[in-house]
């Protein structure tokens, strides 16, 4: 069943009065990206389209933004809806923010959370079948795909292939497609991994902008208390579009091209719980039609 996000009644902004709403400080559930890569896959990770994001890096914190940027966020036009007008992440800004394919076929396949599929497609992808504590309800545990991934000799082609493959469905349930659990992998995107010289024809970055424009479309519900979806993407381009809000200022920042997510903090931990104080997003720059 498809759910209506786009009650009126039920949007956040209906609430702001309400003493237990007016403070919402959504809480942001994603998993760590990988820290390591084997530099010996580098250039069979680059066929793939996946090299930039992998240098992403992770983040952590900044409830309060994304609070601030769902209560202008409506679910009607996917649009935020500011006092200088509106705007919206789109597939350029995904392009250029997370390096993502944004031509090419659709990312799309069946659910199965059986234990026939899962193992299947993992055996397929990665040369081996999970234990009996790694996956629950067609979900691989997070900690066996880097294990998986570590322990590839990658001494020969399928061995590079394998490796890059777990490394990619660690980047998909991480930055790109991220869900609420911080425990586990969705096996639905493994039967897209199988055939390697496809993984490269699939328009992930599109996909990925999609997910996110349902998962502000959730959180923009008044009884939202977690966001989950590709919050990298959504952040960064706050920061590049409003940069009085940027943890980092422009004059430190350095030019390594794309992904932008790369510029702002590549491979850093940033720590940045600040409060919206006086509604800065309110008092910001003219801004044009993204």
């Amino acid at each position: 069943m498809v759910r209506d996000y786009t009650k009126p009644e039920d949007h956040i902004i209906e609430y702001l009065d309400h003493p237990h709403f007016a403070i919402r400080n959504l809480l942001s559930r994603k998993l760590d990206p990988p820290d390591t890569l084997n530099e010996v896959v580098t250039a069979t990770l680059a066929l793939t389209g996946f090299q930039h994001v992998s240098r992403v890096g992770e983040m952590r914190g900044h409830s309060a933004l994304l609070s601030a940027l769902v209560e202008r966020w409506r679910p009607e036009t996917h649009m935020f809806h500011l006092p200088v007008g509106e705007v919206t992440v789109t597939l350029e800004n995904v392009s250029y923010i997370l390096g993502l394919l944004i031509n090419g076929d659709a990312v799309t396949g069946r659910s199965d959370s059986s234990h026939q599929f899962l193992v299947e497609n993992c055996i397929a992808c990665f040369g081996r079948e999970p234990g009996p504590d790694d996956h629950v309800l067609g979900k691989v545990n997070i900690a066996w795909v880097p294990r998986c991934r570590d322990t590839e000799p990658c001494d020969t082609q399928e061995s590079l292939e394998r490796y890059v493959r777990a490394h990619i469905f660690c980047m998909l349930g991480t930055v790109v497609f991220p869900d609420k659990s911080t425990v586990s992998l969705n096996s639905k995107f493994l039967p897209l991994l199988r055939d390697f010289h496809r993984i490269s024809g699939y328009s992930w970055g599109a996909a990925s902008l999609a997910h996110l424009y349902r998962s502000l479309c959730r959180a923009s519900r008044y009884t939202c208390k977690e966001m989950d979806g590709p919050l990298i993407l959504l952040f960064i381009w706050v920061w590049e579009r409003m940069p009085f809000l940027t943890p980092i200022p422009r004059d430190q920042l350095g030019n390594i091209g794309v992904p932008l997510a790369r510029r702002l903090y590549g491979g850093h931990i940033w720590e940045w719980g600040f409060r919206m104080a006086s509604n800065p997003i309110c008092s910001c720059a003219p801004l044009s039609r993204l």
